[in-house]
């Protein structure tokens, strides 16, 4: 079911916004923003947002960022709120025992659903911030049906495992999310990383636990039920993805890290391209600002729905 919409026009184009709302077992509700022009039918587009974060890193109201410019060329944008994160209810608390296995086996399923069945197809592209890539990967590893379904991807700062060794690194991941964060979870229950400045939204204790270790170089599986998302893939053609690296995203995903993730994620059509001045670019980009720079629209968007109609 749907709550308010709101319409802004820009460039000529009227653009509407509703919230989509997904009941769930114990008491829970997902949220999507379906975001299009007024008389859009073209493929759907999903969006998936990474750890503490929720999915407007993808949009504003006032019809700003990369769904909103996906959907002035046609396209019907769906962004998701994981579990507890955005406009998802309850918000994360101490009682919140679920992660991001749960997030992979239940929360993204049940989007992609609801999706299939308000647009009568699957959603044909699918884009991701962050940590959202890995849940994307993961997603396809558990549910391999789903590869058919998606024409392409794309994913802005996506890595698994830190592999750069940039000194802000040591600070973010090291020292705060390694480190520090264990600490807070301990403490509260869950990490309010909102609070804390650390991000945009919180994060249950599980969820950082397990993405901590696949951020440490651990092997990457399941620590609920032992379930190898690497070797699930490595025969794998997953659909074409287009990674994007900001050259000032120093700490939390330089190149070396998105390219040890594309060697894992099967034997599909990959590329990255690194986004900056020195390459042509309008801004050198860092990890939140390449899907928030008001210049994006002309650098990374426009490539990336070149990408989606290249694969159309």
């Amino acid at each position: 079911w749907y709550d308010e919409s709101i319409r802004i026009k820009r460039s000529n184009v009227t653009i509407k916004q509703e919230s989509v709302f997904i009941k769930l077992a114990e008491s829970q509700t997902l949220h999507l923003r379906r975001i299009s022009k007024t008389d859009a039918k073209g493929p759907a587009v999903f969006f998936m947002h990474g750890a503490v974060e929720n999915g407007k890193i993808f949009y504003t109201h006032s019809n700003k960022g990369l769904a909103p410019f996906l959907a002035e060329h046609g396209y019907v944008c769906y962004v998701a709120d994981l579990r507890g994160r955005g406009e998802s209810k309850p918000a994360i608390s101490k009682h919140a025992k679920y992660g991001q296995t749960e997030a992979i086996l239940e929360d993204i399923p049940a989007f992609l659903d609801k999706i299939k069945q308000l647009e009568g197809e699957p959603a044909r592209y699918w884009v991701a911030h962050s940590w959202g890539g890995v849940l994307m990967n993961s997603v396809f590893a558990r549910f391999p049906e789903l590869i058919n379904d998606v024409k392409a991807c794309g994913y802005f700062g996506s890595k698994r495992s830190l592999y750069n060794h940039h000194p802000s690194k040591y600070i973010q991941g090291n020292l705060i999310w390694y480190g520090l964060a264990p600490l807070v979870a301990r403490k509260h229950g869950f990490v309010p990383a909102k609070k804390l400045k650390w991000g945009s939204d919180d994060e249950t204790r599980k969820s950082h636990y397990q993405s901590m270790q696949w951020a440490k170089r651990k092997p990457w599986v399941d620590t609920d039920d032992g379930f190898d998302y690497a070797k699930a893939l490595a025969d794998k053609a997953l659909p074409p993805i287009m990674h994007v690296a900001g050259i000032k995203d120093k700490a939390l995903c330089q190149p070396i890290d998105i390219a040890k993730f594309m060697e894992e994620s099967g034997t599909g059509k990959q590329t990255m391209t690194i986004y900056g001045r020195k390459f042509g670019h309008k801004v050198d980009y860092d990890h939140i600002n390449m899907l928030t720079h008001p210049q994006a629209r002309f650098d990374q968007f426009v490539d990336l729905l070149n990408w989606f109609e290249a694969h159309s």
